[in-house]
């Protein structure tokens, strides 16, 4: 599996930061052909299900994927997103971490993936480019 984690530090209290960092659909608006639709399960919660599309037209693929815990942020606790990826072509995990800290707080992005035909020779690879897709995505999330 290719693993990656993404840690920003951002003056944003901690229900914000969890706020934009779980607002699944506004993630497609920072990763390149790419879009995302919740199927069930308004307002988020275990058991959310939602896909995220990726590609042109017909050329293209489905991420679907399950929340399986969910702990928003409170008095002083660190909210907890576990979703489960379960397509055809990418499979794995992620959790979604937000810690308050004195001066706004700590997310914390762990993504462990798995891509179909693609060899484990490759999984460096796909870390450093989701490493850097992620990244660019959580910066644009956690912006003012």
């Amino acid at each position: 599996m290719a693993v990656f984690r993404i840690e920003r530090f951002t003056p944003l209290p901690a229900a914000e930061a969890w706020r934009r960092v779980t607002d699944w659909e506004r993630h497609g608006g920072t990763v390149p052909l790419t879009s995302v639709t919740v199927r069930a399960g308004m307002p988020t919660r275990a058991g959310t299900l939602f896909v995220a599309r990726t590609g042109v037209g017909p050329l293209g693929f489905d991420d679907p994927m399950e929340v399986v815990r969910w702990t928003p942020p409170a008095a002083g606790r660190a909210g907890l997103c576990r979703l489960e990826k379960r397509g055809s072509v990418v499979r794995g995990r992620a959790s979604i971490e937000v810690c308050p800290t004195g001066s706004g707080s700590h997310v914390i992005w762990v993504e462990e993936l798995r891509v179909r035909l693609l060899p484990r020779w490759f999984d460096p690879l796909l870390a450093t480019a989701g490493r850097r897709v992620f990244a660019r995505e959580l910066g644009f999330l956690l912006e003012d």
